[in-house]
């Protein structure tokens, strides 16, 4: 397979990508339960919560993968996949707090229900297990690996704030803060599964490179969401982003092709404090007559391309079909 663009019919949902290693899955969910378990029963209360309405759960299952791919996974496969897992959730819940979420799949956020103190409480809870889990593994490139990728994501977000004062956002800028705040934990997860199976650094690489541009056509997927999506087919906030006058890929390519009328009315909307359905509905339009959404899908295709190229010289197994079909899968979601 060469290109991402295929027919809807070849398209996998993700119970059949993931069949191949449902042993795996079922070892990694014991992993990540047993890693949360608290003697205070709040805590547990809250993890039932989210563990009940966890998400699609890609990034461990890359990791999962990709220890398959470069060797035979190891009770540290499980274990980071569960810290890869325990690393998103506590960043979703704090991102919640910051950006006053009140939906995530399709349930009341923690700060929703229980308020933020709490909220972030339970999050920096879930961080600090994530770190007890990567102390066990007992390798200093993980620590290593997963410092660095923690440092990129909060970097990330910052930049995000800081590209939304500033009004101006170019597309490297925006490449520059998805590749922090998102693809970082995704080349980690990928890298990680390499780690804990093999020592082979090219292998390692390439399971970095494959997250990598994984993570940017994933993230690029979620911005479209939010411009053309309704909240009953997400399961969150809708125009989030634009409400909050965050600048994505989609504004700023049709921003750089529309006339200076144009232009000038969309600075106008994005200035606008309080932003109505009839607003949004006039950038929506705005963007799709400047080729925004369009080319925002062809980058994705772009990233998800140059992610399979990155294991083209693997063997052919069910895993790397299954890690190619995770990059349809996301190319072609609907929520």
């Amino acid at each position: 397979m060469n290109n991402i663009n295929i027919k809807a019919q070849d398209i996998k949902s993700l119970k059949e990508i993931t069949a191949p290693i449902n042993e795996d899955i079922h070892l990694f969910r014991k992993e990540l339960k047993d890693s949360l378990r608290s003697e205070v029963r709040l805590i547990n209360i809250l993890a039932k919560y989210m563990m009940m309405r966890r998400g699609k759960q890609i990034r461990p299952f890359l990791t999962i993968f990709s220890a398959h791919i470069c060797g035979e996974p190891t009770a540290n496969s499980y274990r980071a996949a569960a810290m890869i897992e325990m690393l998103h959730a506590a960043t979703l819940i704090h991102d919640d707090v910051v950006d006053e979420a009140n939906l995530r799949r399709g349930w009341a956020t923690l700060h929703k229900k229980w308020k933020n103190k709490l909220s972030v409480l339970m999050g920096d809870y879930i961080l600090s297990k994530s770190l007890i889990n990567m102390i066990k593994l007992k390798d200093f490139e993980v620590l290593e690996l997963i410092s660095g990728t923690a440092e990129q994501m909060s970097s990330g977000e910052i930049l995000q704030i800081e590209k939304k004062i500033r009004k101006s956002v170019s597309e490297k800028l925006y490449y520059d803060v998805i590749s922090r705040k998102t693809a970082s934990l995704f080349s980690a997860a990928c890298e990680l599964g390499s780690v804990t199976t093999t020592n082979n650094l090219e292998e390692r690489k390439a399971m970095k490179d494959f997250g990598q541009n994984f993570g940017m056509a994933f993230q690029i997927k979620d911005d479209l969401f939010d411009w053309l999506s309704r909240e009953s087919d997400i399961g969150k906030d809708v125009a989030h982003d634009v409400k909050k006058s965050v600048i994505t890929l989609p504004y700023i390519h049709s921003f750089r092709t529309l006339k200076k009328s144009d232009q000038k009315r969309m600075n106008t909307i994005m200035r606008t404090k309080k932003k109505t359905p009839q607003i949004i509905s006039e950038l929506r339009n705005l963007i799709e007559k400047g080729g925004g959404f369009d080319y925002a899908r062809k980058k994705i295709d772009d990233f998800s391309n140059n992610a399979m190229v990155t294991i083209k010289t693997y063997e052919d197994s069910s895993y790397k079909k299954s890690m190619v079909d995770l990059l349809v899968f996301n190319a072609h979601r609907t929520k």
